[in-house]
This record gives C-alpha cells, structure tokens and sequence, in this order.
C-alpha cells in the first residue's frame, strides 16, 4: 500500500481503531526485531516500514486530539 493511501485510511478511523492499529503495529515491530536478533530475518528494510508506520499512526492521532481540544470540527 503506497504511503498516502496508507495515511488516507489511517486518518478515517476513530480513536480507538487507532489505538488498535498502534497495538498491532508495535507488535510487528517487536516480531520483526526478535527476527532480526536470531538472524531468521531476510527482509530487513521491514524494520524500518513498521517504525515509520507507528510514527505515521501516532502522528495522527496527535492531531485528532488537537482538533478535538480546541474544539473545531475540521
């Protein structure tokens, strides 16, 4: 999935589906780190996709709160 369509799906869901998504993604990130350490991992470059995906997520969820703290709707 290209990094804007990502973002566009990203910035659809709710607080909590985002928090879902950070789980997962975390997740990921660990798997892939203890791949790394016991050298079954081939695609290194994965790393580095899931951490930019989490700083993406976060990011966004900054954001949301915010809109919603200074109370405008857009």
């Amino acid at each position: 999935m290209k990094t804007a369509e990502y973002t566009k799906n990203v910035r659809a869901k709710s607080t909590d589906e985002l928090k879902d998504e950070l789980a997962a993604l975390r997740r990921e990130q660990f798997n892939l780190r203890m791949q790394a350490a016991i050298g079954q991992q081939g695609k290194s470059h994965l790393i580095n996709q899931a951490r930019k995906k989490i700083a993406r997520v976060k990011t966004i969820m900054n954001q949301q709160a915010k809109v919603k703290a200074s109370g405008r709707t857009s």
